[in-house]
């Protein structure tokens, strides 16, 4: 008996606090806007967003929107549903909103079909499952008039709140010489757009200059206002002649959404190689002093010696390489420094296979090799103290042939 007392007083409790009333006209509401920068009318592939908005005075227990197809847009939602208690005429209600980021496909009047919100309601103390309609949405979405645009094949069309360009070289190219390799990492990234929607990789081809492409990324992130996208592109770049090459700068045209204007990013210009030796040449000589004097007389004292010794023992043929190794060394540029090594072994093979046989040298040429071609988990040796430990490795003198004299054997002295 106690039991149930408990039971009839709990009960009474809840419909206390359940309200019970019958709904009436316009206590449920839906609608669903669409915002475009200054109330423009949209191009082709230019983000609109669509506001779905619900009042709603009951009590809700549970709630599904459900969308309609949207067969003439890309679309992506914008974050979570968002729900917050509001007044409206004096009386509490609920709000309700989600944020829909459409991307029309084509010019012409489109009409989006209701959204439908299937809410379970509690009304008088019972439950019941009511559906709150939008209003059908026509969109006009407007024909391009300018050059190029979204039917063309080029330049890519490219509708956006806001472009940037970031162009990344490791090492700097104007430093390269002949056949050294550098990477150019280019970043663009764009709000307003999803990443399918940013441009394939430019070609980046220049006479003189070799270019290797690499893969390209994309990435989106969602936020309230809309998608940001970022595409990254990748090149290994070499010089293939000595002189400074100017690899061309590339440009990106784009439709700003919030200007309404045609705007152009770009990719600069840089030079490929010969920068710093040609700045070196055209340095103005020093002023002359008698301390000066003195030095260039002892440098050419040194200088006449340097020939003598090199008219008696000449430059090994692998020593220009070992000198553009330690400089690679020097930058820790391991493709510099294989690029060195590879035209050491062309020059004096014999070394080559002397390194690659040393017990202390030859494991950290394999690592090198697996650093840069191999998965990317192998760490690079050390650049500087592998520099130095080749140049400590001597080829060992060919040994007699064994042959006799052509005259025959030599008499032994008594």
């Amino acid at each position: 008996m106690v039991r149930q007392s408990l039971g009839c007083l709990v009960a009474l409790a809840v419909l206390a606090v359940t309200p019970a009333f019958a709904l009436e006209d316009g206590d449920l509401s839906l609608t669903v806007t669409a915002e475009v920068p200054g109330g423009a009318t949209p191009y082709p592939r230019e983000m609109v967003l669509l506001r779905i908005r619900g009042t709603y005075r009951a009590q809700i227990a549970l709630e599904d929107l459900r969308q309609p197809s949207l067969p003439h847009f890309g679309w992506t939602q914008l974050g979570r549903d968002h729900w917050s208690r509001v007044t409206i005429q004096g009386q509490e209600a609920r709000g309700f909103e989600r944020t829909v980021a459409v991307f029309p496909q084509g010019p012409g009047r489109f009409v989006i079909d209701p959204f439908v919100h299937r809410l379970t309601i509690v009304d008088g103390g019972e439950r019941r499952v009511v559906e709150v309609r939008s209003s059908p949405l026509p969109v006009e979405v407007a024909a391009w008039q300018g050059p190029g645009g979204p039917d063309a094949a080029e330049p890519w069309w490219l509708a956006a709140q806001d472009v940037t360009v970031t162009d990344q070289w490791e090492p700097e190219p104007e430093g390269l010489r002949l056949g050294e390799p550098a990477r150019r990492t280019v970043t663009l990234d764009v709000r307003g757009v999803t990443a399918d929607a940013l441009p394939p990789r430019p070609v980046l081809r220049t006479r003189g200059v070799l270019t290797f492409a690499g893969p390209v990324e994309r990435q989106t992130r969602i936020t309230p206002t809309g998608p940001v996208s970022r595409v990254t592109y990748r090149w290994d770049v070499r010089p293939g002649v000595p002189e400074p090459i100017t690899l061309s700068a590339i440009a990106i045209p784009w439709f700003d959404t919030r200007a309404r204007v045609m705007r152009t990013a770009e990719i600069p210009a840089r030079i490929i190689g010969g920068r710093a030796a040609k700045a070196a040449e055209e340095a103005p000589p020093p002023p002359a002093s008698p301390w000066r004097a003195l030095v260039a007389g002892l440098a050419a004292f040194g200088l006449g010696l340097g020939a003598w010794g090199y008219s008696r023992h000449r430059e090994a043929p692998a020593a220009p390489a070992l000198r553009a190794l330690a400089r690679a060394a020097r930058r820790r540029d391991a493709r510099g420094f294989h690029a060195a090594l590879n035209q050491a072994a062309r020059r004096d093979p014999a070394l080559a296979a002397a390194w690659r046989a040393d017990p202390a040298i030859g494991p950290r040429l394999t690592a090198l090799d697996a650093a840069l071609f191999g998965p990317g988990d192998t760490p690079a040796p050390d650049l500087a103290g592998l520099a130095r430990d080749l140049r400590t490795i001597r080829v060992p003198a060919a040994a007699p042939d064994g042959l006799a004299p052509l005259d025959g054997p030599r008499p032994v002295k008594a």
